[in-house]
C-alpha cells in the first residue's frame, strides 16, 4: 500500500493584532484549523455577511503595491507574508478571520506568522495532499524579466533581483522549500524600500503604517535601521518570501523549480495565469512519501 504525503492544518486557533503598512489601521486576526480539502480562506468578520475569500490567484484583484484578494466587493490586502508562512510550513487548510481590510505588516517579515503557527502545532490530516507536478517548462517573459518553472522532484525556488543601488545591485538566492529552510533562511527577511519612495507614498496617503520597525529602509548609500540587516542578502531573501506567498495562490503546491528574474507581485500573478493556460505542461496528483528518493 502506498503511503502518500498528507494534508496539514493548525493544531488550535491562534490570534494576534497589528497595523497595516499602507492603511495604518489596526487589524485583529484569528487563524483557525480547517477540515481536509478546505484550502486557505480569509473571512472578513467586520462586514455584515462575513464574506469568505479564497486564497487563489483567480481571486486576486490588485497587485500594484501588494497582493490583494477580493470577493463580492470585499477585499483583504497584503496577504503574501502570511501565505508564505502557510506554504513554507506546508499548511493546506485554515480559516483566517480578520476585522479589517489589510493584514498586519508586523515587523515586515513572516517571522511572527511563522512563530504563531508553530506555537499552535501542525496537525497531519487523514487525506492525501495534491500537487502540481511540472512535466515540461513553462516560461513567461516581458522585456528582461521572466519567470520560468522546470520539472523537479521537489519544490525549489530561485530569485534574482537587480537594483541600481550599491547595497543591492544583483542578488540571487536559491532554496529548496521545506519547513526548516523556510524558518531559518526566509521567514525573517523583511520588506524593504527606498527612503524617497516611502516619502512619496506618504504624500499620497499610503504607507501610513510603515516605519523602521517594519521595513528595511535605505537611502542613497546606507541602511537606516539601527540594527542593520538580518542577512547580508536580506533583500533577495524577502523577494523569495513574497514569491512564495504569491505562488501559493495556485491553491496546491508545485513540484518543480521556479526561477524568477526581476519579478514582482504583478508579474508573478501573470505567470500563474500562464501556468493554468498550459495544462499540457503539468498534472495534479498525490505524491508518495518516497517520491524523488534514490
Amino acid at each position: 500500500m502506498t503511503d502518500y504525503i498528507l494534508q496539514k492544518t493548525l493544531g488550535k486557533p491562534i490570534s494576534f493584532s497589528g497595523v497595516g503598512v499602507h492603511s495604518g489601521k489596526l487589524a485583529n486576526i484569528t487563524i483557525k484549523p480547517a477540515e481536509p480539502n478546505h484550502g486557505i480562506k480569509f473571512k472578513r468578520v467586520d462586514v455584515a455577511e462575513h464574506i469568505f475569500i479564497n486564497a487563489r490567484f483567480n481571486a486576486v484583484i490588485d497587485t500594484s503595491l501588494a497582493t490583494v484578494i477580493g470577493n463580492d466587493g470585499v477585499i483583504v490586502s497584503t496577504i503574501e507574508h502570511l501565505m508564505a508562512s502557510f506554504a513554507g510550513l506546508s499548511i493546506d487548510n485554515a480559516v483566517v478571520e480578520i476585522d479589517s481590510y489589510e493584514m498586519p505588516i508586523i515587523d515586515g517579515s513572516a517571522a511572527l506568522y511563522t512563530e504563531k503557527i508553530l506555537s499552535a502545532g501542525i496537525v497531519t490530516q487523514d487525506s492525501p495532499k495534491m500537487f502540481f507536478v511540472v512535466l515540461e517548462p513553462i516560461r513567461l517573459e516581458q522585456g528582461d524579466k521572466y519567470v520560468v518553472v522546470y520539472p523537479n522532484h521537489e519544490f525549489k525556488l530561485t530569485c534574482t533581483i537587480v537594483y541600481n543601488h550599491p547595497l543591492i545591485q544583483v542578488q540571487t538566492y536559491t532554496c529548496v522549500i521545506n519547513d526548516e529552510n523556510f524558518i531559518n533562511e526566509i521567514s525573517k527577511a523583511r520588506t524593504f524600500g527606498f527612503l524617497h519612495e516611502i516619502q512619496m507614498l506618504k504624500q499620497y496617503g499610503l504607507g501610513r503604517g510603515g516605519s523602521l520597525d517594519n521595513a528595511v529602509v535605505i537611502d542613497k548609500e546606507s541602511v537606516l535601521n539601527p540594527g542593520g540587516l538580518r542577512y547580508p542578502d536580506e533583500f533577495v531573501r524577502h523577494k523569495m518570501l513574497d514569491c512564495l506567498g504569491d505562488f501559493s495562490l495556485l491553491g496546491m503546491p508545485i513540484l518543480g523549480h521556479i526561477v524568477t528574474y526581476k519579478s514582482g507581485h504583478a508579474f508573478n500573478h501573470a505567470f500563474l495565469e500562464q501556468f493554468f493556460l498550459e495544462k499540457q505542461s503539468w498534472e495534479t496528483r498525490a505524491i508518495s512519501v518516497d517520491y524523488g528518493r534514490v
